[in-house]
C-alpha cells in the first residue's frame, strides 16, 4: 500500500511545502470505503500547480474531473445573468472541487480559481468509473456520504435565516474563518482574501451594509483588524 506521504504530489510542491496529509482515499466523500483502492489509479492522478488568481475551471466548461486540494484556497464563483461575479464559497486544503463530476455528465456550474497559491490533485470521471469497477465499496460510500453531505449543507443555510446583517456576517466569518483561519485562543486569525463586495454576495447584503456591519462587529468585540489580517471571535457559549 502506498503511504499518504509518498504521494507524488510532495514532489511537485517542492520542498519545505506544506500539504494536507490526506488523499482522496481519506477525505469525506468516500469515507467508509478502503483507501488502498485509489493506490490502483495512483499514477492517472493529475497533479497541478496554481498561481493565486488562476482559473481551475469554468463555468459552463465540460466537467470532466473532480479535485482534491492538498495546499491553498480556493475560491467558488458565478457570473448571473447581469454579469456579476458572485462569491459563493471557499474551500480549503483538504476539500473537493468539482463533486458533481461523479454524479452526471454535465458542465461545471461555478468557477474555481486559486485565492493563493495552490496544489490540486485530480481525477478524471473514466478513471473514477475504473475505480468503482474494480472496488464497488468506492460508489456505495459515495452514495451514502453525499446524502449526509446534503444534510450538512442544508444546515449552513440557517446563517442566511438569520434577521440581521450583523449575525448573518458574523455566521459568514467564523464559517470561512474556521475553513481558511488560523485557530488562535479565544478565536481565528485570517489573512481575509475576499473584498466587502465579494462579502456581500455570501451574506446576501450591499457592500456598503456589509463595511457598516462589519464595523458594528468591531464594537461588539466579534471581530478585530490586526494588520493585514482579522481576528474572528468565537461565540460565547
Amino acid at each position: 500500500m502506498m503511504s499518504e506521504s509518498s504521494c507524488l504530489c510532495e514532489q511537485i510542491a517542492g520542498p519545505g511545502a506544506e500539504l494536507h496529509p490526506k488523499c482522496f482515499g481519506h477525505v469525506w466523500l468516500f469515507e467508509g470505503a478502503p483507501p488502498e483502492a485509489w493506490d490502483t489509479i495512483s499514477a492517472d492522478l493529475a497533479r497541478k500547480k496554481c498561481a493565486a488568481e488562476d482559473v481551475i475551471f469554468s463555468q459552463g466548461e465540460p466537467a470532466e474531473s473532480m479535485y482534491l486540494i492538498k495546499m491553498g484556497s480556493v475560491k467558488i464563483w458565478k457570473v448571473d445573468e447581469e454579469g456579476r461575479e458572485l462569491t459563493l464559497d471557499i474551500r480549503k486544503a483538504g476539500d473537493l472541487l468539482g463533486e458533481s463530476v461523479l454524479i452526471e455528465e454535465s458542465d461545471y456550474p461555478v468557477y474555481a480559481s486559486a485565492l493563493t497559491p495552490t496544489l490540486i490533485c485530480g481525477v478524471d470521471r473514466s478513471t473514477f468509473e475504473k475505480l468503482v469497477e474494480a472496488h464497488p465499496q468506492v460508489g456505495l460510500a459515495v452514495i451514502r456520504n453525499l446524502s449526509k453531505r446534503i444534510d450538512y449543507l442544508t444546515g449552513k443555510l440557517g446563517a442566511l435565516s438569520e434577521p440581521s446583517i450583523e449575525e448573518r456576517l458574523y455566521k459568514v466569518l467564523v464559517n470561512v474563518a474556521e475553513q481558511v483561519g488560523t485557530p488562535e485562543s479565544g478565536g481565528w486569525s485570517i489573512a481575509f482574501p475576499l473584498t466587502h463586495e465579494e462579502i456581500g454576495f455570501l451574506v446576501g447584503a450591499h457592500r456598503v451594509s456589509i463595511t457598516r456591519a462589519l464595523k458594528k462587529l468591531k464594537d461588539l468585540g466579534k471581530v478585530k483588524s490586526q494588520g493585514k489580517y482579522i481576528f474572528v471571535a468565537r461565540a460565547a457559549a
